[in-house]
């Protein structure tokens, strides 16, 4: 059995939920903070890698390291080789888990799946947002999966308002099976009464307060989605609008229009046409460099410099003043 296993794709929200059902593996979940490492790639020294690999797991037969991002710092034909390499060799006594977000149309010249293909030391795993026209139908599974019941013309009308955004179907159904209690199936008229201003909708509208540089309207939006949701659900949020907004102002810049951003994106058509306004008031160059704000922020917060709420009240600042 291969010691190492690469989870890719765009769907976070099921990348996310696997890398919890690596960590509840362990037989004794007293012992399993002291046999789990989580990296970021970009940010770790080849010794912590070492060290976290190579450690002697405490009272259990593996370790558990959880890599992110390894095209980050394995950017180049010569490290990565020597990547591969190292994870071709990874020892029994510890499982290596590398996860990493990537759009479908990037996994065909992917190096990493690519060299998987000739490779029996790891096992690789795709995680993709499902179509729009599938969505009522994962809404219906993922109920079962929380123990609950849905009718099918609400699962249709929740699709229609968080689109194929599955960590915020997620966080919706739960909240609707809390509503109904698990006593009874959700119904239509459930979702217009709890769904009915989504956090996504809230995070278009933080957005839009952004791009018009309205820092007042942003803080008064986040500290109202920090109210309601967990703190790193919204910023999963924040960054994949941001990500979204790339892409649109790509397409736009490609002289697309908000049909291409639908199908390119696999968005639903409100979705596609909300990001395309808010991508046309924004430059490529703005856009990136936000994007790299965000990615900044996230590594501090993964090394404990900052707060997550804290890091998404400077970002507002900086955008807005």
């Amino acid at each position: 059995m291969a010691n190492v296993t690469f989870l890719y794709g765009n769907d976070e929200f099921a990348i996310a939920r696997k890398l919890k059902d690596f960590e509840s593996d362990f037989a004794d979940p007293t012992t399993a903070g002291m046999n789990t490492a989580h990296l970021e790639a970009r940010s770790m020294s080849e010794d912590e890698l070492n060290n976290a690999v190579n450690a002697m797991p405490f009272l259990a037969p593996k370790r558990l390291v959880i890599l992110s991002n390894p095209s980050a710092k394995y950017n180049n034909p010569s490290t990565r080789k020597k990547f591969e390499t190292y994870i071709s060799n990874v020892p029994d006594s510890a499982r290596l888990v590398i996860h990493e977000l990537m759009e479908p149309k990037e996994t065909e010249k992917h190096w990493l799946i690519k060299w998987s293909k000739n490779s029996t030391a790891i096992k690789t795993q795709s995680f993709m947002l499902p179509k729009q026209r599938d969505m009522a139908g994962w809404i219906i599974n993922e109920v079962k999966n929380q123990n609950g019941k849905i009718e099918p013309q609400a699962a249709a009308k929740l699709a229609e308002m968080v689109g194929v955004d599955t960590r915020q179907a997620g966080m919706e159904i739960s909240k609707l099976l809390a509503y109904v209690n698990w006593a009874r199936p959700v119904q239509g008229s459930d979702v217009e009464a709890v769904c009915i201003v989504t956090s996504q909708q809230s995070v278009f509208e933080f957005a839009d307060a952004l791009s018009q540089g309205n820092g007042k309207v942003a803080q008064r939006l986040l500290h109202r989605l920090l109210e309601n949701e967990d703190a790193f659900a919204l910023w999963g949020m924040v960054v994949r609008q941001f990500r979204l907004l790339i892409q649109a102002r790509e397409i736009l810049d490609g002289r697309g229009n908000k049909d291409d951003v639908a199908r390119a994106l696999g968005v639903h058509p409100f979705v596609a046409e909300k990001t395309t306004g808010q991508a046309a008031r924004f430059s490529i160059e703005s856009l990136e460099s936000i994007y790299r704000k965000l990615l900044g922020i996230d590594e501090m917060v993964k090394t404990s410099q900052i707060t997550l709420e804290l890091a998404m009240d400077t970002l507002v600042v900086e955008l807005t003043r």
